[in-house]
């Protein structure tokens, strides 16, 4: 009896980083780094006619809490410089807030570091 070869995961069909991007490959107005904190300004009503990924970045990032760029950037699959191009879209567009890494005196902190340490060993 032939065994059955398993099968691989149907492709995902994916729309291209140039696309994305509009063929960008400078910043626009908003620029970002890795570390900076994202959440979405729009609600899920207002998300209608946005693209797909879009809406997959704002659904992630839903208010309290955010996702760092570098994060979202591995979920979604995409590299960091196309990323921080469609994200500073996306604030430009008024539809993410960001928020820029700890100042240098914030990292100071032993009992903030603790707290990161704790909240890291329990993802």
């Amino acid at each position: 009896m032939p065994q059955d070869e398993p099968q691989s995961p149907p492709r995902r069909r994916r729309t291209r980083l140039y696309a994305l991007t509009d063929g960008r490959t400078a910043a626009p107005h908003t620029v970002l780094t890795m570390d900076t904190t994202i959440t979405a300004a729009a609600g899920g009503d207002a998300q209608g006619g946005l693209p797909t990924e879009w809406r997959a970045i704002l659904a992630m990032c839903a208010s309290p809490g955010g996702l760092a760029v570098a994060e979202i950037a591995a979920r979604m699959h995409i590299r960091l410089t196309p990323m921080t191009l469609l994200l500073g879209e996306l604030a430009d567009r008024g539809l993410i807030h960001h928020r820029s890494p700890l100042d240098g005196a914030e990292t100071t902190d032993v009992h903030l570091l603790m707290r990161i340490r704790d909240n890291l060993a329990r993802i």
